[in-house]
């Protein structure tokens, strides 16, 4: 399964962004070999406004199956479900920390965004 999490480096050693649409890196991981490429979000640090959606609709240009992540707005929740994307929420962690509890199972998959639009 190929698996994003919201990163804030380029690393698996890196800390989970816990902002999905402002993230600084998505990684993505391929959940069976461990193999992970590191995808710079920096067109949407600064976005006045759409970075959940235009993150989104990268992280669905990935081929993305899942995302893991600390927040997820209204927008990106819509784009991601949409387009058929799980998405898990994971408190703080590393990134190969947030891999492993999604292996393990310990994290759910959410329904439904979990902060408003244009959360900093």
């Amino acid at each position: 399964m190929k698996l994003v999490i919201t990163s804030t480096g380029d690393t698996m050693s890196c800390t989970l962004d816990p902002r999905f649409g402002r993230a600084r890196y998505f990684i993505a991981v391929d959940t069976e070999s461990g193999d992970f490429k590191a995808h710079s979000n920096e067109q949407n640090l600064q976005a006045a406004q759409g970075a959940g959606i235009q993150a989104a609709q990268n992280v669905v240009d990935l081929g993305a199956e899942a995302v893991v992540t600390g927040n997820v707005g209204p927008k990106a929740f819509r784009v991601l479900n949409a387009a058929g994307i799980a998405i898990y929420l994971c408190g703080e962690a590393s990134v190969a920390e947030a891999l492993e509890r999604f292996r393990k199972g310990e994290l759910k998959a959410v329904d439904g965004a979990n902060v408003a639009g244009h959360w900093a």
